[in-house]
């Protein structure tokens, strides 16, 4: 045994996981793991949709180190930090149209907590409208807003003023083959929430533009323009939630780029700083100027190093051109998903945008979730080298997340591997007949 697995048993708090991987990461490069052993792993899960520009990054590392040299903490909203002011120059002229203000913090959570607060205070309302099977974050306010009972099924009860409505989940809805149909249905019936569950004290609404734990469920492309007229009837505000989306991985800067509206507030993390711990709200001018001394800081936010290795980060993606990159590699992993969807009576829909891509597995034509099968075939493909994750609200999603260099060539690797987990957890379960 490890000496890491051990200490992590005696000393480390995870008994709010399942169960941590047999796994002791000794060093990343790229797209591929390395553990002690020296055996390589390669990863589809980029660190939980982080590592956008690939571990290790050795421009992103350079930039760090540099600016270790000159400064690491300067109490970013004390005093002035040139990678601060940089990096929030750099959002401003990448982000949606008259996003041009950040806030920067330490993770998703704390970022999407803050934009909640910006909200009411800009608007001088209370309330809130986010989706079912929607996730957050794990602390008290984000979890209020998180829909997936998978999720905060115990802590609660969490903070009132919260109403959800229905998830434009097309494939399990009554309009399975007629998506266009289920974004108009989902969109309109954001009145239908505001009018009957809340007070009509609405400060925004909340949703991330493509569901990741909630298990990668893209919306119809008619969705957001639907539900952006019923905000602007009511004067909400939209907060999108890119942590798991935004810097190129779904195939645009922001995913939310794929549907035609502007967001209010634009919530990152994740992928912005390749593996350092950022994050991100971004918004208006006149929004960002509801902040009155006292009501809002963070310590570590805006960390100089961080921001120094979000700025390589950022060059990177637009030097590469990772947006189109992920597009193409996700387009050729997805045709190739869908070739065993042909042939296994497990995968219910192949699905994503770029390089954010889910399987979803059920057991009959009922779709039954598959969620035991499901994690039977994370644990076969990592016996192979090849991690993966596993999400949806009924955790029978396989996630599908590489870096974003990631090559074909590991991508065939990984759905090599994929198949023949499907192939070992079909010949071991009895399905029933479609």
């Amino acid at each position: 045994m490890s000496d890491s697995v051990q200490k992590y048993r005696d000393y480390v708090i995870t008994s709010f996981v399942k169960s941590v991987a047999p796994l002791v990461i000794e060093k990343a490069s790229g797209a591929v793991v390395t553990d002690v052993n020296g055996r390589e792993y390669v990863d589809c899960f980029a660190g939980i949709s982080v590592v956008n520009a690939g571990h290790c990054n050795p421009e992103v590392i350079a930039a760090a180190k540099a600016q270790m040299d000159k400064l690491v903490h300067g109490a970013s909203y004390l005093y002035h930090v040139q990678p601060v002011a940089d990096l929030a120059e750099k959002l401003a002229q990448i982000a949606p149209s008259g996003l041009t203000k950040t806030f920067f913090g330490n993770g998703g959570a704390e970022a999407i907590e803050g934009a909640l607060k910006l909200a009411r205070l800009y608007t001088g309302k209370h309330e809130f409208i986010a989706l079912q099977t929607s996730f957050h974050g794990r602390t008290f306010g984000t979890l209020s807003v998180s829909g997936n009972m998978a999720r905060k099924k115990r802590g609660g009860p969490y903070a009132a003023g919260v109403a959800f409505a229905p998830v434009p989940y097309a494939y399990r809805s009554q309009w399975r083959n007629n998506p266009e149909e289920c974004g108009r249905h989902c969109g309109q019936e954001i009145e239908k929430v505001i009018r009957f569950a809340t007070s009509g004290d609405v400060a925004a609404f909340i949703a991330e533009p493509v569901l990741g734990e909630g298990g990668i469920v893209v919306p119809p492309p008619n969705y957001f323009r639907e539900v952006k007229k019923v905000l602007d009837q009511y004067g909400i505000l939209f907060i999108a939630d890119e942590v798991q989306s935004g810097f190129a991985r779904t195939g645009k800067m922001f995913a939310i780029e794929h549907f035609g509206v502007v967001p209010d507030i634009l919530v990152t993390a994740k992928g912005i700083a390749d593996g350092f711990p950022l994050s991100a709200f971004t918004t208006r001018p006149e929004i960002a100027a509801a902040f009155e001394p006292g009501d809002h800081l963070s310590t570590f936010g805006g960390n100089p190093v961080c921001c120094a290795a979000a700025l390589a980060n950022i060059a990177f993606l637009q030097k590469e051109d990772l947006p189109a990159r992920a597009a193409e590699t996700g387009a050729y992993a997805i045709a190739k998903l869908k070739g065993l969807q042909e042939r296994s009576p497990l995968i219910g829909e192949v699905r994503g945008l770029g390089l954010m891509i889910g399987v979803e597995l059920v057991r009959d034509a009922n779709l039954t979730p598959a969620s035991a099968e499901t994690e039977a075939i994370r644990d076969a493909m990592f016996q192979q080298g090849v991690l993966v994750g596993v999400g949806g609200a009924y955790g029978n999603v396989v996630r599908f997340q590489p870096p974003l260099i990631v090559s074909q060539a590991q991508i065939d690797v990984a759905i090599s591997a994929f198949a023949e987990a499907l192939r070992q957890v079909i010949e071991s379960t009895t399905l029933p007949v479609s």
